[in-house]
C-alpha cells in the first residue's frame, strides 16, 4: 500500500528509465522538475520549443540542460504536434505540458492521425498525499478535464481510474462517489448517478473495483462519520479514490487538499496511450516533479 508520494520512488527504481518530451518546453518550473527527474535518473528528456527562451530561462534560473536534447520549434502549434508525434511514433514514452494552454495540447492528443488517444475517454486523476488522511495516498478525479459528466462519462472516468490504480498495485481500488448528501434525491442527479454506478459495480458492470455512493465527502474519508450516520460501507474511510459531481466540486476540492490541508499531489492524464503529464500553473516545481514520477512509475 502506497502511504506517501516517495514510495513511487521505489517503483521507478526498478524499471527502467522513461523518455519524456516537454512540449513548449520555455516553462521556468518545468524545466526545473524535468531536470531534476533526469538529474535523478528517472528519465532522459527531450525539450521541444523555442530553443533562444528555453536556453535564456536556463541561463537565468542557473538551470543545467546538459542532459537534454533541445529541438528547436517556436510555433506553438507545431511544437505541440511534434512532441506529440514523439510519443506517438515511439520515441518517447510521456508527455508533459509546458508553456501551452491545457486545450492547444489536448487538441494535439487528441489529433486522428498521430493523436494518442486509446480509451473512450480522456480524464484527469491526482493522486494525494494528505497529512489528516494519514493511512494512505488518496485520489481524486476529475478535477480538469471532464466539466459535468454524464453517467456514461463517469463510468469511462472510473474505468480509467481503476487502470492507473491497478499500476499502483492496488488491485482492487475502493471508490467513493461523492454528492452532498449520503441519501438519494431524484432532485440532485449525482446522487442518482452514485446509485445507479454502485449497483453496477455489484453486478460486475464496471468490474475489478467497490464502489459506493452517494456519500457525502465526510462519510467517504471517516468510517467514524459513516457510523455515526448509520453508514454501512466497505469504501466509506477507506476510500483510495473520490469520484467528484463535477469539475467545480473537484477544481475546489483538489486546491482545497493543497492550500488548506498543506497536502501533496501529482496529477496525470488518463486514457492515452501514453502518461500525460498536465499540472496546474500553480502547482510548485515538487508537485511537477512527483507527477513525472507517477508517470514514470505508471507507464
Amino acid at each position: 500500500m502506497l502511504k506517501k508520494l516517495s514510495d513511487l520512488h521505489e517503483i521507478v527504481k526498478k524499471a527502467p528509465k522513461k523518455k519524456l518530451v516537454l512540449a513548449v518546453a520555455q516553462d521556468e518550473h518545468s524545466l526545473e522538475a524535468v531536470v531534476a527527474a533526469s538529474d535523478m535518473k528517472i528519465i532522459d528528456c527531450l525539450l521541444v520549443g523555442d530553443k533562444v527562451k528555453i536556453e535564456q530561462i536556463a541561463k537565468e534560473k542557473n538551470i543545467k540542460l546538459s542532459k537534454a536534447t533541445i529541438i528547436d520549434e517556436p510555433n506553438l502549434t507545431q511544437a505541440v504536434a511534434k512532441s506529440v508525434k514523439l510519443v506517438h511514433f515511439g520515441e518517447a514514452d510521456i508527455l508533459m505540458k509546458g508553456n501551452i494552454g491545457t486545450a492547444a495540447l489536448l487538441k494535439g492528443v487528441l489529433n486522428k492521425e498521430w493523436g494518442l488517444r486509446k480509451n473512450s475517454l480522456l480524464s484527469h486523476i491526482a493522486l494525494f498525499e494528505v497529512p489528516a488522511y494519514h493511512h494512505k495516498l488518496i485520489a481524486l478525479s476529475d478535477v480538469a478535464m471532464n466539466i459535468a459528466p454524464d453517467l456514461n462519462a463517469k463510468v469511462n472516468i472510473i474505468n480509467n481510474a481503476i487502470e492507473f490504480l491497478n499500476k499502483l498495485g492496488i488491485n482492487e481500488p475502493k471508490i467513493a462517489v461523492i454528492g452532498a448528501v449520503e441519501l438519494v434525491n431524484v432532485m440532485m442527479p449525482a446522487t442518482m448517478d452514485a446509485a445507479l454506478l454502485s449497483k453496477m459495480a455489484d453486478r460486475g458492470q464496471i468490474p475489478n473495483c467497490l464502489i459506493d455512493g452517494p456519500l457525502a465527502f465526510d462519510n467517504a474519508i471517516s468510517a467514524a462519520s459513516a457510523r455515526h450516520k448509520g453508514i454501512r460501507s466497505n469504501v466509506a474511510g477507506e476510500a483510495d479514490m473520490l469520484l467528484l459531481p463535477d469539475i467545480e466540486a473537484g477544481n475546489v476540492l483538489y486546491k482545497s487538499f493543497v492550500f488548506f490541508a498543506n497536502a501533496k499531489v501529482a496529477s496525470l492524464v488518463l486514457g492515452a496511450s501514453a502518461p500525460i503529464v498536465l499540472t496546474s500553473r500553480s502547482d510548485s516545481e515538487v508537485s511537477k516533479l512527483d507527477s513525472i514520477i507517477l508517470a514514470a512509475a505508471t507507464q
